[in-house]
């Protein structure tokens, strides 16, 4: 009876899954069915009419100000294409495009594997193909639905159209940069020639443009241009396209081109525009070639009088020092909101020209002592320290290192007031000493300052000699701290981007995180309106307002000369926060700014030039300052051994994350990752 029994349960077993095995396969074929009926009736003929759609950027009272208008797309016939033109995008773009039918899921999950691995978008998935329909017929809305979108038409495109056609219709819509939509406006721009007549090095550089146009852009970037050609020469080499030979003898061969001019976009306060584009892709994950040409509707902080007095400022050669070779000193400038963190105005360069190098966010120098008040002063009145505590300021030795005031001259013991005041360096050396560099590597964190283990270093974190040094843009941003009462929000252009559709795409919701108190912040602006008043920022001064601030310079390397290499200002007042640099683009020992009998800074005259007409209608505020009164002096020993090392603070709560992880397009991401 039991035997009997548990048969009849292993039938019934056996049955129900033969019956559940029929229903699954059912349904996936039915599903496979539908999907093929689905993709069937999907129209993509507009993908040989590509028309890319004007861009409209707007001010910060919702005025335009800028339109993208883009020139119309001259498309050539597939043949017209050379072969290795289409072998050099796909080495470079789809390495598997002659293996999947649209969507290659082998792609898409070693581009999962790598991002997770880094912990942050380093490889994209897809294909050539989605790229293509995703520019043509879709919104950078990232939403399940758009990515099903992306998909069923990814398929309709292969099943319509073969591999050539497709290469063919990529490289006649794909934007190479300098208004050349397509491969033919591409080859008369850069090269003065038709497509057909293109060569394996210009092929290479062209196919090396696509991920970042204007970065690449051999014509403003030669060396970073050759780089990348080299590396899309060895990926056509891997992928057997071309022969060793080929490969070796055209990475030797210069860049040389005969480029025509081209009626890109005629757009009003180039820099700031420039700026913008930048901050789309790294901020949102919208492509160059999408901020162009999507028909977008973009919304910044630009206070288009700032920005006008700005550019009339660089228009005026007589503003900036004289260089001591050929080449005239660069220089850019930024002004924020540092309530919001909204860029109100920038300059990228002397130049001012569209999608030229924007040194306000790309150049990184050495800070020289504008980093001592975020790294040592504000983190020593944190720990304890007061702004008229006695400081050492006398020859003093930590192992190699031997720290030196820019005069050669010591004081045995300076106030901190003063120190701050006349930009000593040995205090400021010898205080961080005295608290422990950790302090400082805690505070670059806060303020988001990109410091790498080769800065932990006196030299580096209480002076400014940072290895790889930081931008403009990051530098002003922490300055913000102060006029903000000790908090900080990250700076930027776009408020928000809508999309041709009307549908909201990407919007900034960064939040406020606090760096410091208060208190501090009010003592540290006590000192650098010294600064301005009375020390070696007095060429900031502003009649009728009152502005705090900092000068900074660096050496010049591996010369022994009468001159900076690098000029800084940044300085704020209760509204506004302006930051300004002076310097080339080259370091070099021949290249530096000479130091002129009586003169001062010359950025914090930018400064002053500029904020003054920012802040022309704005009614005159003040910083609300106690009223210090100074102790008498506590004598110290003038060593850097003889104040005890402070206690750290106990660790605070986990910092608040800066702003919300988001998703490329929808949302924001950080600029620097």
């Amino acid at each position: 009876m039991t035997n009997r029994s548990e048969y009849k349960k292993r039938k019934m077993k056996k049955n129900h899954g033969k019956v559940t095995l029929l229903v699954t396969s059912l349904l996936i074929l039915n599903v496979f069915i539908f999907m093929q009926f689905y993709i069937k009736t999907r129209d993509v003929s507009a993908l040989t009419e590509p028309l890319p759609t004007a861009t409209v950027i707007y001010d910060r009272e919702g005025e335009q100000v800028s339109v993208f208008r883009p020139n119309k797309v001259e498309g050539i016939a597939t043949e017209e294409i050379p072969d290795i033109m289409k072998l050099a995008v796909v080495a470079v773009e789809d390495q598997r495009f002659y293996e999947h039918d649209g969507f290659d899921i082998v792609g898409t999950g070693r581009a999962m594997f790598t991002n997770l691995k880094a912990r942050r978008v380093v490889q994209g998935g897809s294909t050539l193909t989605q790229q293509m329909v995703k520019n043509v017929f879709l919104t950078h809305d990232q939403t399940f639905k758009r990515k099903l979108d992306e998909y069923f038409l990814a398929k309709k495109v292969e099943q319509q159209y073969s591999k050539n056609e497709i290469l063919g219709i990529y490289l006649n819509q794909v934007y190479f940069g300098e208004g050349a939509w397509g491969i033919k406006r591409a080859a008369e721009i850069y090269y003065g020639k038709e497509p057909k007549d293109l060569t394996l090095n210009e092929v290479a550089t062209l196919a090396g443009l696509l991920p970042a146009p204007s970065v690449l852009n051999p014509i403003k970037n030669e060396e970073r241009a050759k780089n990348r050609r080299n590396v899309v020469l060895q990926l056509m080499y891997e992928q057997q396209f071309i022969s060793r030979q080929q490969l070796e003898e055209t990475r030797e061969e210069p860049i040389e081109l005969n480029p025509k001019s081209s009626s890109l976009f005629n757009v009003q306060y180039p820099s700031y525009m420039t700026h913008v584009i930048q901050e789309a892709v790294t901020m949102y994950g919208i492509s160059e070639s999408e901020v162009l040409s999507g028909g977008y509707h973009i919304y910044t902080a630009l206070d288009q009088p700032t920005q006008s007095a700005l550019e009339n400022i660089y228009a005026e050669p007589s503003n900036f020092p004289k260089g001591s070779a050929d080449e005239i000193p660069q220089s850019s400038g930024i002004i924020i909101h540092p309530e919001t963190g909204g860029i109100l105005a920038l300059i990228g360069g002397r130049e001012n020209k569209f999608q030229d190098y924007n040194r306000v966010s790309r150049l990184t120098r050495q800070p020289g002592s504008t980093i001592k008040p975020l790294l040592v002063y504000t983190p020593a009145l944190e720990n304890g320290y007061d702004m008229f505590d006695m400081l050492n300021d006398s020859p003093v030795e930590f192992g190699n290192y031997k720290p030196q005031n820019f005069s050669r001259t010591f004081k045995g013991e300076v106030s901190m007031y003063d120190a701050v005041l006349n930009s000593y360096n040995v205090p400021a050396v010898s205080v961080l000493h005295e608290m422990g560099l950790s302090t400082a590597i805690n505070m670059a964190k806060k303020l988001y300052l990109p410091i790498t283990e080769n800065d932990h270093n006196l030299a580096a974190l209480a002076l400014g000699g940072l290895d790889k040094g930081v931008t403009l843009q990051q530098m002003a941003e922490a300055y913000t701290i102060y006029p903000n009462k000790g908090e900080i929000i990250e700076s930027h252009t776009i408020k928000k981007i809508v999309d041709r559709n009307g549908d909201e795409v990407a919007t900034f919701d960064g939040e406020k995180e606090r760096v410091a108190s208060e208190e501090v912040v009010q003592k540290m602006t006590y000192m650098l309106k010294g600064v301005v008043d009375n020390g070696t920022g007095r060429n900031a001064q502003i009649a009728g307002r009152e502005v705090a601030g900092k000068t900074g310079s660096t050496q010049v390397v591996g010369a022994q000369v009468n001159g900076t290499s690098n000029q800084w200002f940044i300085g704020y007042t209760p509204e506004l926060v302006g930051a300004f640099w002076i310097g080339y683009d080259r370091l070099s020992p021949d290249q530096y700014i000479p130091a002129v009998q009586g003169a001062g800074n010359p950025a914090a005259k930018l400064f002053q030039q500029a904020m003054s007409e920012a802040l022309i209608d704005l009614p005159k505020s003040s910083f609300g300052l106690p009223a210090y009164k100074q102790p008498k002096p506590k004598s110290v020993e003038p060593s850097s051994q003889s104040k005890p090392k402070k206690e750290e603070k106990k660790p605070k709560k986990e910092e608040k994350k800066r702003g919300k992880e988001k998703a490329p397009g929808q949302k924001k991401k950080r600029r620097d990752e």
